[in-house]
């Protein structure tokens, strides 16, 4: 009973959704108010019908009610009680209800906290997000319902053993809720455009939808980059993989939206890149939906390989990418370019991190989906991997962390170069002191490491460099400049830390991708090998069975100096269900660094095989990114950025004044 009230809630969110992608725009157009306030209501039933939805097909998975043929695919009696809960979301049907359930979320909370928002503008936004919401519930219901039954079975075929693991509560969420969180501005570009109005105040409305996507989003992509290191055994952070990609690009679009909202809702400036950034971004989503389920793609990643289903996304990929092109071409010429400004100035400092960024996104759109464009025409597989993607990643994001301290010092409209470059003559100097130092300590020879790590250095001393202008260092007393940092807006504090983030991530992968060692080595219980300047000893195999699978693993003793520092257990599991072997790797932790062992195969003499790597501040690549999230959570809380906030002071005059 429970699952059928699961479907039937399903049906009902549909035919509600089908209603709210009709009657607020016609509300819109007919200026009229009940209509219009159909939105509101509407959105939030659609999100009560989805969750019950939710919820029910959670609750079979809790059950292990394997008559649903979903839970039998993906679940099994024995499994830990959060792999089951988790198990939900990691298969096809599952997830693609997680990502309506999202977007259903997302358009309540406009709903809910939009009440500042112009009456025509916030019921184009419901008709955008309905019209959203009726095309993936039809999706899932005609093509993937997670509700079908079959005969009672008495076991389930179990989970991917890759999926059960924490992260798989972790990962999937956090990146859905950035993937879907850009469908609000997409929402807000399309209804703008409809309405043939774009200004500050729009800018203002999207800014926090936009921040809390991308901090989502960044949150997503670093722990499923985590996961993946930790979890597959192969010592890596990021393989240049398509799916990683399709989740990378609408980071990248979304980073450039971000600041050019900034200069949209400063100078009313940049409104056809802002625009069209806001419907870029929640395309590359749509694409990245796309490479995942339509079995276009091979990838530890992807989730299903139906054709029927890809044609399916492909078709909504190309009404809602096409049709919002299409209305941004028939609307552009009537958008007004806004402010003028210098090269050299704040906006020609984010316009240059818009071009940076987009042609990045650009290039890495193009290595990911030209293989695919060239085995549909050839029938011959080509494979694009990473080098390709180092060597035209790179030489576009070090310019960006070049100018990167630049921008905050730079004045709005007309900038004084010379002058930001005096403020930055600390953060310079600790550059080039860091890049000697650096140089010291390596082989002759090697100067790009050293060098990219003085770059690095110079972006996260100079992140701090405004705040210290603001506060009058060296102008004032120290006790009235401590007290001006206290009084700073928590967005130039946000900023700050961003930026810092992004230079203590570039330290990690430089440090890791340059100076890492790996050791190959087969040893029998009691033999040692130096690896990353430890003795590592081979103390002998434990065996124990675990809920749904049987493991077997080596105990190895970490000596340094000849005194113990750590103990640790490489394993192979097997999960029987599945009949499919997994590797744990070890991951012991030193300050920054960490020394990274797998497990590999037995020797005819009776040995194992171990990979041992020494990673110098590779943690660095992942506490970058939690600067980041944290820099934008904190930029969320600034009274100026909360969502609903200002309210406007005479909402009927200001809403003839924007409608006019």
């Amino acid at each position: 009973m429970i699952v059928e009230l699961g479907h039937m809630a399903l049906v009902l969110a549909l035919a509600l959704a089908l209603l709210q992608s009709v009657l607020p725009f016609w509300g819109a157009a007919a200026s009229d108010d009940r209509l219009m306030a159909t939105g509101d209501v509407g959105s939030v039933g659609i999100l009560f019908f989805i969750a019950v939805s939710f919820f029910c097909l959670m609750w079979a998975y809790a059950t292990s009610d394997f008559s649903v043929v979903n839970v039998w695919e993906n679940s099994h009696s024995k499994m830990p009680f959060l792999y089951k809960l988790t198990g939900t979301w990691g298969n096809h049907e599952g997830s693609m209800l997680l990502w309506v359930l999202i977007l259903a979320i997302f358009a309540a909370a406009v709903g809910v906290f939009g009440g500042s928002l112009p009456a025509k503008l916030r019921a184009n936004v419901h008709g955008v997000q309905g019209l959203m919401l009726m095309t993936f519930l039809m999706f899932i219901l005609l093509t993937s319902n997670p509700f079908v039954r079959q005969a009672a079975v008495p076991e389930g075929q179990d989970l991917n053993p890759i999926l059960q693991d924490i992260g798989l509560a972790i990962h999937p969420p956090m990146l859905y809720l950035g993937y879907v969180g850009f469908s609000i501005t997409f929402a807000f570009a399309i209804a703008a455009l409809i309405e043939g109005r774009l200004d500050a105040a729009w800018a203002r409305w999207v800014r926090p939808w936009a921040l809390g996507a991308w901090l989502f989003l960044t949150a997503g992509i670093a722990m499923g980059s985590y996961w993946a290191y930790y979890e597959l055994g192969w010592g890596g952070w990021w393989f240049w993989d398509p799916v990683e990609n399709a989740s990378f690009l609408p980071w990248l679009s979304g980073t450039a939206l971000l600041h050019s909202a900034l200069v949209m809702e400063k100078r009313d400036a940049l409104k056809i890149w802002t625009v069209l950034l806001a419907i870029l971004t929640f395309s590359l989503s749509l694409l990245g939906t796309f490479l995942v389920r339509s079995g276009v793609l091979t990838s530890v990643h992807t989730f299903a390989s139906d054709p029927t289903r890809g044609l399916f996304v492909l078709l909504i990929l190309c009404f809602f990418v096409g049709g919002a092109l299409a209305l941004f071409i028939f609307r552009s010429s009537s958008l007004q370019a806004g402010g003028m400004f210098a090269p050299v100035s704040r906006e020609g400092a984010l316009v240059l991190n818009n071009l940076l960024l987009s042609t990045a996104a650009a290039v890495i759109l193009l290595g990911t989906l030209y293989p695919l464009v060239y085995e549909a025409l050839t029938d011959q597989k080509l494979s694009v991997g990473a080098p390709f993607f180092n060597m035209t990643f790179a030489p576009l994001m070090i310019p960006l962390v070049l100018a990167l301290p630049f921008g905050p010092l730079l004045a709005w409209k007309r900038g004084d170069i010379l002058a930001v470059g005096q403020r930055l003559l600390f953060a310079l100097g600790a550059a080039i002191i860091t890049t000697i130092l650096v140089l010291g300590f390596t082989a002759k020879g090697q100067w790009l490491a050293p060098l990219c790590i003085g770059i690095a250095v110079w972006l996260m001393v100079g992140s701090f460099a405004e705040l210290f202008q603001r506060a009058g260092f060296r102008k004032v007393a120290m006790p009235v400049f401590f007290a001006r940092m206290r009084g700073l807006p928590r967005t130039v504090w946000s900023t700050a830390f961003a930026h810092f983030g992004v230079g203590v991530m570039m330290l990690g992968i430089v440090s890791v991708t340059a100076y890492e060692t790996e050791t190959v080595a087969s040893l029998k219980p009691g033999e040692t090998v130096q690896a990353g300047g430890f003795e590592v000893k081979h103390m002998g195999y434990t065996s124990r069975t675990g809920p749904n699978f049987d493991e077997n693993s080596a105990r190895l003793e970490i000596r340094e100096g000849g005194n113990l520092v750590a103990s640790m257990e490489p394993s192979k599991r097997f999960y029987p269900a599945r009949q499919m072997p997994t590797s744990e790797a070890a991951i012991e932790t030193f300050g920054f660094s960490q020394l990274y062992v797998a497990l590999g195969e037995g020797t005819p003499e009776g040995a194992t095989t171990f990979r041992i790597w020494w990673k110098p501040l590779v943690t660095l690549i992942w506490f970058g990114p939690v600067l980041m999230v944290l820099a934008g959570a904190l930029s969320l809380t600034d009274r100026r950025l909360r969502v609903g906030v200002p309210k406007r002071a005479r909402p009927k005059a200001d809403e003839k004044a924007y409608a006019a």
